[in-house]
Parts: structure tokens; C-alpha cells; sequence
């Protein structure tokens, strides 16, 4: 099927059908995915030079997965289309096209006889010996049955996130599960955890603006969104897409496989009751998932228990998020002590925290400049860091009441601020790769201290008598047991887990029934981290490069 451009228009359901062809067609191994080596083969049909492939295959594969889905490899063909009619390819042309409906298909030169290939491959290897169908070969959901499987071959992984996925079970998952990480430290993940979108969660005392901002970015209500200024936003509420609009409660979304969120269940009924999941169809919820979160209780209203562990719910969900915001108000920059534990609770993830200095338009030019002095002085004495945390300053609603009468200068800086939050939280979708693999090698770090830890603590323990006193002992001294180990195997003090919650833990477990240290784990991990996951992203870079 050689095609001449040929204007979409009133035909774009028939482009769009010709353009699953020969997604069909690129796609060998039928799994719904073009990777790397096949984009290649295809591509080349267009005649265009390495360099613009190369280029094209940077910007369709933003969020380097290491493959390309039905619309990336749309996308993929729109720009080898504009190439081919003498634009350059930059990452901006197709914001700046006049729609992408209005660009004409690519000429692709012996398409049809790579149909017919490929229609006699599977006519022909269709069937076994015994006349049954071969199998597709093993996918990513097949890696996280109960019963233990043979090594899984690395042709078996087509990207990034099915390496990782392959990387945790033989090598990570058994050293957690020895050392029982999903206890001292965090759960088990699942298939759902790799496969999520991006979540950013918004922090901050009631009536900060949290759930107007969401509103803000969405540009419309979600449902179950309460505005006001006493504390309305009194649970959990994860917005993200789906096919209509509704709220779904906490216990029904916590048992859903597909979804990230089953270890929110080790928090209990009290918790599950005050959590819910917003959906509704929204083109940047395909990107991203919103967490807003219950305002920081302040003054006397925190001397009142909540009825579940709300720092560790903050904490479970930090470890997830790729972003983390804390919304501030002009009016309320004091820090109360729930505010501080949630703060510090973010241990471990202060590159996803970004400060918002939100409602800024209800102060003036002069008083904003002390507001901000302030509130830097207070982030200073609760984050404990030398680097200044980067802080944005604005009014993110769509009402923008200048009841303070805010100058030309003022309205500036909140539209350069605006802008530049805008495009933190659109850089996230892109980056999503390299978080994963970021979170993904932090968690491995961290479960090798923690099988250090504990291997420590067993080999301290008595092998006959007096084994109560020794635990108890262990325990009261747990600070000076870190010490040990961190100075035994060089470690850093930073990246040790919180010694108040490690204690508490271990009050529920027998020491003496750990396991001792076991090196061909430790060296398991170690090669993973060293050579398998640096090769996983040499295999899955740019093909043309």
C-alpha cells in the first residue's frame, strides 16, 4: 500500500484505520506494542535519514518506555509525514501544526509487501505440531502469580517497566520477602504499582487551596468537590480518569487489582471509610493522578486523635507520588506540630517536594516579600536541609480577587510563577521512566539495609538462654544497633529507616526467628543494580541512536 499525501478532512476515520494497519503490521510480536527493533524495520520504509528518525523517535517516545503504543506510533508517523513535506522536527511542531487532523500520511514505500510477510509468518506459525496455537509468550502479569516460575528470558521484556518488573521478582522480591521489608519498611509491589500513572499529592492546613488548584488545572468541578473555608476536604480523594463521572468508595477501590492502591488496606476500615476515588473522562488525568488529601489539623483541633495513622497514610502515599506539593496561605504560615510529624514523615522524598505560597493576591507587593521571608524562616527550622527548597508563589483559581490591590510587578511574578509550576507538573508524564527507575533502585537500597538490619539483630541474639532480656535489650538500644551495622558495612546514616518506627515494629516479632545474613542475596541485588538494570536502559534507549 504506497501512499501519496493525502489531506485528512472528512476521511480521518479512514487515515485513522490505515494508521492501525500498519500498526498491526509493525508489530511482529502482536503485543500490542512497536518496540525498538521493529519501529526500525518499519521507519525505514519512509526514506528518511537516521538523524530524523532518531529525532522523531525521541519526541514519540516522551515517556522512554522503550516502545510505542497505538498513539505514540501515530504520533511517530505524523512527524515522519511533516519531515517528509520539509518541516524540522523539533519537540514543538506539533503544538505549533494547525492540527494534527490536517496532516496528510506519510508515503511508506513496500508496506504491502511487509503485509503479506507477515500474513504468511502467521498463517504459517500460526499452529503447533499437535495443531493447537503456540503460546504469545510470557506477559508482565504472569510475573506476579503466587507459584514460583522458571528465570524469565530477557526477550520476554519489550521495556523499561517489564525489565523492572522482571528485575523485582527474581532478584529484589525474594530478598524483601526474606528479611520481611514489607513489614519494617514498605509492601510488597504488584503488577498495578509499576503500570500506574503518575500522582502528584497536594499537602497543606484546611482552607490552603488544595482542592482548587486541582479544579484549577482541570478547569472544572470533579465529583465529590467541596469547596469552602472551614474544613471541607475531611478524607483521601484520589481524582484520575475514567469513563464517566463518579465517586467510588474507599473499601471498593482498595480491592481493585488494577489499581495501586491495595496496601492502602493494612490501614484499616477506619481509614478506608475516609478515602474515595473521583473519576471522570479529562485529558490530563490520562496523564496524571491528583491525591488531595484532608487539611493538617492546627491549634486545638489537633489535640483530637484521628481515627487512623494519618501520618503513615501520607508517608504510604509519598513513597508513590512523583510529586508532592504543600500549599501554603498568606494568613496561616505558622506550622503546627501534625503539620511537622507530616513533614517529616517525607523523609526519603525531599526531591518531590515543591512549597506553593498560594492565595499570594490577597497581600500586597510590600507585605508578600516579608510573607515569603517568613515562611522560608519557618520551612528552614522543620526541613532540616541547607538547600532552599524551591517555593512558588501565585493564586492558582480561577478567580482572581486583587483585594489587596496587587501592581503591575506583582502580576507579573504570579503569572512566571504559574507558568513555571505549569510546567513542573507537565515535565511529569516524561520523566515518569526515570522515576520509576529511580524509586525502583532506592527501594533496592533500602532493602539491603534492611536485610543488614536484621541479620545484625539475629546474630546478636543468645543461642540458648536469656533471650527475652536480649530482644528488650536490642530494642531499648536500637539507635546504637544502626551504628553498628551502618559502621560495618559503610554505610550512610541518611539512609537508614526511622529508628522510633523500626522499634515499634519489632515489639510484634521474635528476633531469634530472623533469618541470618545471606551473601549470594545481597550479591543478587548488587549485580541488579550494577549491571542488569544499566544494561535493561542501554537496550530500551533511542534505536537510532
Amino acid at each position: 500500500m504506497e501512499s501519496s499525501p493525502m489531506p485528512i478532512g472528512s476521511s480521518s476515520k479512514e487515515q485513522q484505520k490505515i494508521y492501525r494497519d500498519w500498526f498491526n503490521i509493525a508489530d511482529s510480536d502482536r503485543d500490542g506494542r512497536v518496540t525498538g527493533n521493529e519501529a526500525t524495520k518499519f521507519f525505514a520504509l519512509s526514506k528518511l535519514s537516521r538523524q530524523e528518525l532518531k529525532q522523531i523517535w525521541a519526541i514519540a517516545d516522551s515517556k522512554r518506555q522503550g516502545f510505542l503504543g497505538l498513539k505514540e506510533f501515530i504520533v511517530a508517523l505524523q512527524l515522519i509525514s511533516l519531515a517528509q513535506a520539509g518541516h524540522e522536527i523539533t519537540s514543538d511542531i506539533l503544538k505549533s501544526s494547525a492540527g494534527l487532523e490536517h496532516i496528510s500520511l506519510p508515503l511508506i514505500e513496500g508496506v504491502d509487501a511487509l503485509a503479506t510477510k507477515k500474513k504468511d509468518l502467521t498463517t504459517n506459525g500460526a499452529h503447533g505440531m499437535n495443531g493447537s496455537s503456540q503460546p504469545q509468550g510470557l506477559t508482565s502479569a504472569k510475573w506476579f502469580t503466587s507459584k514460583p516460575s522458571k528465570k524469565i528470558p530477557a526477550s520476554a521484556v519489550t521495556s523499561i517497566v517489564d525489565g523492572l518488573k522482571r528485575l523485582y521478582i527474581e532478584k529484589l522480591k525474594p530478598l524483601e520477602a526474606t528479611y520481611r521489608f514489607n513489614d519494617f519498611v514498605s509492601p510488597s509491589l504488584t503488577n498495578s504499582d509499576f503500570d500506574a500513572k503518575p500522582m502528584v499529592m497536594l499537602l497543606g492546613q484546611y482552607s490552603t487551596g488544595k482542592t482548587t488548584f486541582i479544579k484549577h488545572l482541570l478547569q472544572c468541578d470533579y465529583p465529590g468537590a467541596h469547596i469552602g473555608p472551614e474544613p471541607t476536604t475531611d478524607r483521601f480523594v484520589v481524582v484520575m480518569s475514567g469513563p464517566d463521572e463518579r465517586s467510588i468508595p474507599g473499601n471498593t477501590i482498595a480491592v481493585q487489582a488494577d489499581l495501586p492502591y491495595g496496601g492502602l488496606t493494612t490501614f484499616g476500615g477506619a481509614f478506608l471509610s475516609k478515602f474515595e476515588c473521583s473519576q471522570m473522562p479529562h485529558p490530563l488525568l490520562d496523564q496524571i493522578t491528583f491525591v488531595d488529601t484532608p487539611g493538617v489539623l492546627s491549634g486545638e483541633k489537633q489535640r483530637t486523635q484521628r481515627s487512623y495513622d494519618f501520618t503513615g497514610v501520607i508517608s504510604w502515599f509519598a513513597a508513590k507520588c512523583d510529586l508532592i506539593l504543600l500549599l501554603f496561605d498568606p494568613h496561616k504560615l505558622d506550622i503546627s506540630d501534625e503539620f511537622k510529624r507530616v513533614i517529616s514523615c517525607l523523609r526519603g522524598n525531599d526531591d518531590k517536594i515543591r512549597v506553593v505560597l498560594n492565595k499570594a493576591h490577597q497581600v500586597d507587593t510590600q507585605q508578600l516579600m516579608r510573607v515569603y521571608g517568613a515562611l522560608m524562616w519557618s520551612l528552614g527550622k522543620v526541613l532540616n536541609t541547607p538547600e532552599v527548597v524551591r517555593v512558588y508563589i501565585g493564586s492558582f483559581n480561577d478567580k482572581h480577587n486583587n483585594e489587596a490591590g496587587i501592581d503591575q510587578l506583582g502580576q507579573d511574578l504570579f503569572e512566571k510563577e504559574q507558568d513555571d509550576l505549569l510546567k513542573d507538573l507537565l515535565d511529569i508524564p516524561r520523566k515518569a521512566c526515570d522515576r520509576r527507575i529511580n524509586e525502583f533502585v532506592k527501594r533496592a537500597r533500602a532493602a539491603k539495609i534492611n536485610a543488614y538490619i536484621i541479620s545484625h539483630l539475629k546474630k546478636e541474639m543468645p543461642s540458648m538462654m536469656g533471650k527475652a532480656k536480649a530482644q528488650q535489650r536490642l530494642i531499648d538500644n536500637l539507635q546504637d544497633e544502626f551504628a553498628k551495622v551502618q559502621r560495618e558495612y559503610h554505610l550512610q546514616a541518611g539512609d537508614f529507616p526511622s529508628v522510633e518506627h523500626y522499634r515499634e515494629v519489632l515489639n510484634n516479632y521474635s528476633i531469634d526467628k530472623f533469618e541470618k545474613l545471606k551473601p549470594k542475596m545481597i550479591q543478587a541485588v548488587d549485580d541488579m543494580l550494577g549491571y542488569e538494570i544499566p544494561e535493561l536502559l542501554k537496550n530500551f534507549r533511542n534505536p537510532y541512536e
